[in-house]
């Protein structure tokens, strides 16, 4: 459940904005009619916290999209993402001119973007079935371990929060160590590192 939200906390930021932006007309009398159509006329769904939640939507997307850049290893959605953010604080806090609402728009609708070429990206790369969460951070769990000895290979799944220091073989039984440098035998033999190293922390 955890590793879930965290891959749509972008997605659940913009849904948020737009569903402000369409429940508080008064606010964005762009969605004037879509909040008519549902019955909501000049409503403001939030009162005078409207722009207030809107902002920490705002928020939550961009945060969302730079998770997903450091998982994914994808930093374009991103690109797009920040400016927009921007584009809106601009709008909202330091623009006093008649045009700030289309300052707004363009940043909302910049952040939309960015969260579908997010979801492009990440239905690209498929649905990580074998991650886990360290600190915070998507790490990969799986890795696949070769012997140096006999080059005998095994998908294996890391612990989390602990470092396998030794392991034995399947197929020729020599008990491998980690290398010099090295925390465990993942990180000397796995082709993925362990989930402290790969969230950026020292070895366990």
């Amino acid at each position: 459940m955890t590793i879930k939200l965290a891959r749509n906390i972008d997605k659940l930021g913009t849904a948020g904005l737009f569903l402000t932006a369409i429940f508080s007309p008064c606010c964005f009398p762009l969605f004037a009619f879509a909040a008519s159509a549902l019955g909501f006329g000049s409503a403001e769904l939030f009162g005078g916290w409207t722009m207030w939640i809107f902002q920490l939507m705002v928020l939550i997307s961009i945060g969302g999209l730079y998770i997903s850049s450091r998982v994914h290893k994808s930093s374009y959605p991103l690109l797009v993402a920040v400016p927009s953010g921007i584009l809106i604080f601009y709008a909202y806090h330091f623009n006093d001119s008649n045009e700030w609402i289309y300052f707004l728009y363009a940043g909302m609708f910049g952040l939309l973007i960015a969260t579908i070429l997010n979801y492009k990206k990440n239905k690209m790369k498929g649905n990580c079935t074998t991650c886990g969460i360290y600190k915070g951070q998507t790490v990969e769990l799986k890795s696949t371990i070769t012997c140096p000895e006999c080059g005998y290979s095994k998908d294996e799944i890391m612990p989390i929060d602990a470092c396998v220091f030794f392991y034995e073989c399947g197929h020729c039984k020599t008990k491998l160590r980690p290398k010099q440098g090295d925390c465990c035998v993942f990180c000397s033999y796995g082709t993925e590192k362990c989930p402290p190293i790969q969230a950026g922390d020292k070895c366990c």
